[in-house]
């Protein structure tokens, strides 16, 4: 609390300064921003069926214990985070089709952005689950 002097009265008054809390409005721009960074890690993904065409490359950039755990048919293992796919891209064929799926999308994402530097054709396929919807490919273990 804080002491005043009453302007008409010259005696002592208090009033009470209430402590300032954070407007409602941050809460919702916070919200809002959660919920965009948790579409920016699936959002690349293609929602729209992938063709694979006979030569096309089915890529999961997971480590090999979750690609282990279960995986797209035919799909090879190329670990993102331990460095395997960034070693690979030079001997990955220039004129081949690739598609790329991981664990949520963020791998796939990042392996995409680096094979697309690279000047490969590549889609993202996001998620496995959403890479088997669109492929049609079956999800082995």
């Amino acid at each position: 609390m804080q002491t005043t002097t009453s302007p008409s009265a010259g005696t002592p008054a208090t009033r009470s300064i209430r402590a300032v809390r954070p407007a409602r409005g941050i809460r919702a721009v916070l919200a809002a921003a959660v919920g965009a960074a948790a579409l920016a890690l699936t959002g690349c993904a293609s929602t729209e069926p992938i063709e694979l065409g006979a030569d096309t490359v089915v890529v999961d950039v997971r480590t090999p214990a979750e690609y282990a755990a279960g995986h797209l048919d035919g799909a090879v293992n190329l670990d993102l985070t331990s460095g395997r796919l960034a070693a690979e891209i030079p001997t990955l064929d220039a004129e081949g089709d690739y598609v790329v799926y991981c664990k949520s999308g963020n791998r796939s994402a990042q392996a995409t952005q680096l094979m697309e530097e690279a000047g490969l054709d590549v889609t993202d396929g996001g998620s496995m689950q959403q890479a088997a919807d669109a492929t049609g490919l079956p999800i082995v273990r």
